[in-house]
């Protein structure tokens, strides 16, 4: 399967495609029940994975692993990588192009901040020369086949973000993003510089884009929203409220009753990622009990 072409066709589509940000296997077999597209978000496996907040801990191979695992488990689903700067020089980000691109990753997002980076939601960015960058970006398009490239500034001052965001457009890279964008006035107008280019939004609770539904969104001129760390947040509330109340109830475990999760809510839950590896090609559908599967964009539930 051309995994990337199958993104790219989403993209260029009449409707705006949504990418659910996942932090492991676990996080990402839920998500897949409600959104055939993914994103492999920096921050949350840095979270994950190491523990560490998103500031460059982050090793190539690992990631490439992960991408991985993911292909096995969900073979219909678009993945989007985020691979940071690329994990160092030039011949590095084209080679860990190539090992995702091999794996199965439907695209990647490569960002323009020179190290220590940092999330492109909070303070303290710095970015390179622009010319070094896009040499890079050059590169990594050259060495790709079919993968999908988002182009990534994390320029904070205005003139900077809209000087990138053109240079950006006039490369061959599929998709733009200026992250940590901070409002919908600087929307339209990255919008309007871009041109025909595809653009692409990035928001994440308490950081420093408005938040904006998918409608609001797509009337922007958007033609991608990625939502890094929705279940790393979640999980992060929902582990410490459980564990808050298995603490107050003296160690006793709650009464599932009729929508708790237990044991065989979440066997359910792990054993469909073995029967995706048997299950109807991607242009058919087929139900299991209320959970239908459909490689489809029509409905970005599934």
């Amino acid at each position: 399967m051309r995994y990337g072409e199958s993104l790219r066709s989403d993209i260029r589509s009449d409707s705006i495609t949504p990418l659910i940000g996942v932090f492991d296997m676990f996080s990402a077999s839920i998500a897949a029940q409600h959104y055939d597209g993914l994103f492999l978000s920096g921050f949350g496996f840095a979270a994950s994975h190491y523990g560490l907040p998103d500031i460059g801990f982050i090793a190539w191979p690992d990631i490439v692993a992960f991408a991985q695992r993911l292909r096995l488990a969900l073979p219909r689903h678009h993945l989007l990588v985020d691979i940071d700067d690329g994990y160092g020089d030039p011949e590095v980000s084209c080679h860990v192009v190539q090992q995702l691109e091999r794996h199965g990753a439907s695209g990647v997002i490569i960002e323009d901040q020179k190290r220590p980076r940092r999330c492109g939601h909070v303070d303290g960015k710095q970015v390179l020369p622009l010319a070094e960058y896009l040499e890079k970006l050059e590169l990594v398009l050259a060495s790709r086949e079919d993968l999908v490239v988002v182009a990534r500034t994390d320029a904070t001052d205005h003139d900077e973000i809209i000087r990138r965001a053109e240079a950006l457009a006039r490369t061959d890279a599929d998709v733009v993003l200026v992250d940590g964008v901070r409002s919908v006035e600087d929307i339209t107008e990255i919008r309007r510089v871009i041109g025909r280019k595809p653009l692409l939004f990035n928001q994440i609770a308490g950081g420093k884009s408005p938040r904006l539904s998918l409608p609001e969104l797509s009337a922007l001129g958007v033609d991608m929203a990625i939502y890094s760390t929705p279940c790393l947040f979640a999980a992060q509330e929902a582990m410490d409220n459980a564990l808050s109340r298995l603490r107050r109830d003296d160690g006793r475990l709650p009464d599932l009753g009729d929508s708790g999760v237990g044991v065989t809510q979440t066997l359910e839950l792990l054993e469909r990622n073995i029967s995706r590896h048997h299950s109807a090609p991607a242009e058919e559908t087929r139900s299991e009990g209320d959970f239908t599967w459909a490689f489809s964009k029509t409905s970005n539930s599934r």
